[in-house]
């Protein structure tokens, strides 16, 4: 580890690639026609290096010059050093996903985990198999925080306005002829009519979602008249077992509910009685730093290739 009395020191490591140029050419002209500076600047150079190491590091020698001995020995170490640092800026990064042990930290809104994970995992297995996934719970509240902070590698969430330094993509989460939202209901329990009214809806019992911890759902933020809410829940995870078996109603988002009706064929959907609000849909986001991550990079096409599989199987009812 450096201490930050070297960086402080402000050592300007061009003066050493300098001095060896120097070294090599053994005259400060043709190293200065070999740079492409002029010889002032070399020279200039060449006093900066020596003040800040307080020895003199070349000396005259007939019409050249040659390095002293303290100059030999910054000639080694800089040697030993300078070119592993360029071979490092100069190599072309190659990224083998089958053999990448990265570890990638997704940010995954709580309704997307249950639907997504599965088949991610298993599509990971098969073409990054050393590949590590670490998870954290994110919603449109905290997704700006963790991404900046690098707390998250990327996140699959929806989100509010975000700050340019933050990539937006647009992740296909429903077909456009599905609605954003729809009412979720066991029909053991709750006899709901072939077409719901607003009256019906509102004079039911509810589950909500509510990252607030307070009764106040999707429907409510939206400015809708408020609900009977008997349970408010912290994570869609929670909905269908809170819905199965009672005669509590869930609003939840389509792509959701679609995935639990194949899971719980028993349950039904019902759309909204009331003009659909808008939903922003889930977004692929992250920080324009982590944008040349060529793991995170591989992990979000993933994410894409699943997500447009899982979405395709739900089309087609009573496919698996």
């Amino acid at each position: 580890m450096f201490g930050a009395d070297v960086y402080a020191r402000d050592l300007d490591l061009n003066l050493l690639r300098v001095f060896a140029v120097v070294a090599e050419e053994g005259s400060i002209t043709r190293a200065a026609a070999r740079l492409y500076v002029t010889q002032p600047a070399v020279s200039a150079a060449i006093r900066r290096l020596t003040a800040y190491v307080g020895a003199e590091l070349i000396t005259r020698q007939g019409r050249g010059v040659v390095v002293t001995h303290r100059g030999a020995e910054l000639l080694a170490a800089s040697r030993a050093h300078l070119q592993p640092l360029l071979a490092v800026a100069m190599a072309v990064p190659v990224f083998d996903p089958r053999s990448s042990m990265a570890t990638v930290r997704i940010g995954l809104a709580d309704s997307l985990e249950s639907l997504l994970l599965p088949d991610l995992v298993k599509a990971l297995r098969t073409e990054a198999p050393e590949m590590q996934l670490i998870i954290a719970p994110v919603q449109f509240r905290t997704v700006e925080e963790l991404l900046l902070s690098n707390k998250v590698d990327f996140a699959v969430s929806i989100a509010d306005e975000l700050p340019r330094s933050i990539v937006r993509q647009p992740l296909a989460s429903h077909p456009p002829s599905w609605p954003p939202f729809t009412c979720l209901y066991d029909p053991r329990h709750s006899k709901l009519p072939k077409k719901l009214s607003e009256r019906e809806y509102f004079a039911r019992e509810h589950v909500v979602v509510s990252y607030a911890g307070d009764a106040r759902g999707i429907v409510e933020d939206s400015g809708a008249r408020a609900r009977k809410v008997r349970i408010a829940v912290p994570a869609f995870s929670y909905v269908a077992d809170v819905v199965d078996d009672s005669p509590l109603l869930a609003t939840i988002p389509t792509l959701v509910a679609k995935h639990i009706l194949r899971t719980r064929p028993h349950l039904r959907s019902a759309a909204l009685p009331f003009l659909s609000f808008e939903s922003t849909g889930f977004e692929l986001l992250w920080s324009r730093a982590n944008d040349d991550d060529d793991a995170a990079r591989f992990v979000r096409g993933l994410v894409t290739k699943v997500t447009l599989a899982i979405v395709a199987s739900l089309e087609r009812p009573g496919k698996k």
